[in-house]
């Protein structure tokens, strides 16, 4: 009779770790797996790229504006991927009775969050380097970036409080219950214009600025483009380095806060024995 070998049981930060990984893993393999995904997630955003950048062409618009359009295009990504795939995903695995075996899982919620995060940045990323590279062929758009890792610093530190933020918002959507869609809905393309996807913030004023830069993308989207686009040094809305230094407190922020949320649902759910809305 063939004996079973005993299974080690993780703890501490081992599992932490492999949680990780675990929950980064469908994201990763899911990719390449489903090719019709990756046809409208990648493919179709491209002509909406392109159209922004007729409009610049058609106006007469400087050229560094197509580059904005493209770097604006490729970021959008991952905004989508922060909300509908990061924010509404507990609320998607409570629907589908997998939230219930997280909570009674030894897994730790943060590191399932974390997992999600990473898995999803790399997902995304596929996404916007064929839009990034598509649109910047296409229409022959050229960089002049001055440090390449200036550039790595801030695309790493704006994922960070970007995908912070959507782990933060996976708490409050899953608080929000059935109102998730709305909440997804309302914070899709109202992003889009107060965070400069395809203009430099700049151009919204000094105030309505500073209050889009509590959002991630507004003040990495306006670095990647001051490090990409240097012929014009006013476009940007604050230095570089101290937009990084903010992204920095963003990131630790919405990390943090997406813990404290998560501790705060799973008292609630040892309270009430609830994790959502009460029913009606």
């Amino acid at each position: 009779m063939m004996q079973l070998q005993p299974v080690e049981r993780q703890t501490g930060w081992r599992l932490f770790w492999n949680t990780i990984w675990a929950r980064a893993y469908p994201r990763l393999i899911g990719t390449f797996r489903e090719r019709s995904w990756f046809f409208f997630e990648a493919l179709l955003p491209v002509l909406s790229t392109v159209s922004y950048i007729y409009v610049y062409q058609a106006i007469n618009a400087p050229e560094d504006y197509i580059g904005f359009v493209v770097i604006g295009g490729s970021m959008a990504a991952f905004w989508l991927n922060v909300l509908w795939s990061m924010g509404s995903q507990l609320y998607w695995d409570k629907d589908d009775g997998n939230l219930q075996l997280f909570v009674l899982s030894p897994a730790p919620l943060m590191a399932i969050l974390l997992g999600m995060a990473i898995g999803g940045v790399i997902m995304t990323l596929s996404r916007a380097l064929v839009i990034f590279v598509v649109c910047s062929l296409l229409f022959q758009v050229e960089y002049q970036t001055g440090s390449l890792w200036l550039l790595v610093i801030v695309f790493v530190v704006t994922m960070a409080a970007l995908y912070g933020m959507g782990m933060m918002f996976s708490s409050v959507f899953l608080a929000a219950g059935r109102e998730v869609w709305h909440f997804a809905n309302l914070l899709q393309e109202p992003i889009y214009l107060v965070s400069g996807f395809m203009f430099p913030v700049k151009a919204l004023g000094f105030w309505v600025a500073s209050a889009a830069s509590l959002i991630p993308l507004t003040l990495g989207l306006d670095a990647m483009r001051q490090l990409l686009f240097t012929s014009d040094p006013t476009i940007g809305f604050l230095p570089v380095g101290v937009e990084i230094l903010i992204l920095c407190v963003l990131a630790v922020f919405f990390i943090a806060g997406a813990a404290w949320m998560l501790a705060k649902l799973e008292e609630i759910g040892r309270r009430d024995g609830r994790l959502i809305e009460r029913r009606r």
